[in-house]
């Protein structure tokens, strides 16, 4: 893996995209250390594929700015070639063999790994005479997949890969991926609404709803300073200084603190669905509905 010092793998900076009136995203500042499997979660039209658009170069920011392993998106072909990319129809050429797609980016990509995306394909299953418009889903997904490995890049991206194959396909889709980020020593973003893919690949979070970031950091650090309060009737307001209610419900709270608040009740370590979902009901929440300090609104 890249060492701490090296630039961060994702950075924005005010970063806005626009589609005529709508906003896709606004004003997101993220930064994401080298070498971390990012899960990035948010509901449909959250920005999710925009920001995973913007980050390969298909797409170019209204006004803000984004860097990848330190540069513009697609500044060049050499950096277009340190990132690869799993769109979420995991697009092959259906009347391409599984051979033909490897013959075809031997010839695009100069770092191109003819021992790895032929030991991968057998490692699968894939007859390589195979047309890829016969393969399931999880076979074409597995063909993307080490086509997008192949290259030996430095950051993977993946915009819901695995959102349409079964359960049995999806899991070995992750094994995979993780394999390849481990014989790479590459990073890796995961755009996935399901969280559980989440929890058992991902070292870092990103919560993105509303176009806007909700909540980003290391899962386990993230896991470490959220608690679930669950109290009598009146226990919870006011709350302690530095408390931030995250979500309120009825005698219960899910808030952001550095050390479990003193407060009548149970104090309980939340779950990474629960964490989640408390972010993205706040975006959909009325400002005074979430607040720091106070159970009932903002101090």
């Amino acid at each position: 893996m890249p060492n701490e010092e090296t630039a961060p793998m994702l950075h924005a900076s005010g970063l806005t995209k626009r589609y005529g009136r709508r906003t896709a995203l606004s004003e997101v500042d993220l930064s994401v250390p080298a070498g971390r499997v990012v899960g990035l979660v948010g509901p449909n039209g959250a920005g999710k594929s925009t920001l995973l658009h913007l980050a390969c170069g298909l797409l170019e920011p209204t006004s803000g700015s984004l860097r990848i392993l330190g540069s513009r998106p697609a500044a060049s072909a050499a950096h277009l070639a340190r990132v690869g990319f799993v769109a979420q129809d995991t697009p092959v050429y259906p009347s391409f063999s599984v051979a033909d797609h490897l013959r075809l980016g031997s010839r695009l990509n100069p770092s191109w790994d003819q021992e790895l995306a032929e030991r991968r394909i057998a490692q699968v299953g894939l007859n390589p005479d195979q047309k890829a418009g016969r393969l399931s889903g999880g076979q074409r997904a597995q063909l993307a997949l080490t086509i997008a490995a192949a290259k030996r890049p430095e950051l993977l991206i993946f915009d819901e890969p695995a959102a349409a194959l079964d359960p049995l396909a999806r899991q070995g889709f992750l094994v995979n991926l993780m394999e390849f980020v481990t014989e790479l020593g590459a990073g890796a973003v995961l755009s996935s609404h399901l969280l559980g893919d989440i929890e058992r690949v991902c070292d870092h979070l990103v919560v993105l709803s509303d176009a806007r970031i909700q909540v980003a950091g290391e899962v386990r650090d993230l896991l470490a300073r959220h608690y679930r309060l669950d109290a009598p009737p009146g226990g919870l307001d006011p709350l302690p200084a530095g408390v931030e209610v995250v979500r309120m419900e009825q005698g219960s709270a899910l808030v952001r603190a550095d050390a479990p608040p003193r407060v009548p009740g149970r104090v309980e370590p939340v779950t990474l669905e629960e964490l989640v979902l408390a972010y993205m009901s706040r975006a959909d929440a009325p400002a005074a509905a979430v607040g720091t300090g106070t159970a009932g609104g903002r101090r």
